[in-house]
């Protein structure tokens, strides 16, 4: 009996896990991509390139987080199997929220970097006459 709801705990565990990565993901990189052409002015390849390269980042560590963290330990009924499974699944829930909020603070830093370069960049321009 243990066995099988520690086994039945990982077939739900598990896809809801992959779920919540797949749509935090989905999410945050598809509005990211905004910051992506902000950060890199326009240049629609690199943004791009960019966001699914950090995309594929956040899927392999989310899903490599949710793999390791993934041990049950002793599941004797069904009220243990649905504690256990509150706790991995909540768990995992605010470890997403941190790292999404970790790559939102990443966009917001690399928005205000362009930001100040393109100041930085207006200022000299203004600095150096025309050559005509």
């Amino acid at each position: 009996m243990t066995t099988d709801l520690t086994v039945t705990a990982y077939f739900i565990y598990i896809p809801i896990a992959l779920v919540l990565t797949w749509f935090v993901a989905r999410n945050l990189f598809k509005n990211g991509l905004v910051y992506m052409r902000d950060i890199f002015n326009g240049r629609e390849e690199i943004a791009v390139s960019t966001n699914q390269l950090f995309k594929t980042g956040f899927y392999l560590l989310n899903v490599g987080f949710a793999l390791w963290i993934l041990k049950m330990y002793q599941l004797e009924n069904t009220q243990e199997m649905i504690e256990a499974l509150s706790q991995k699944i909540g768990g995992f829930s605010i470890y997403l929220g941190a790292v999404l909020f970790v790559n939102l603070f990443m966009f917001f830093r690399g928005k205000k970097a362009a930001r100040q370069n393109r100041e930085a960049t207006e200022r000299r321009a203004r600095m150096i006459p025309n050559a005509e």
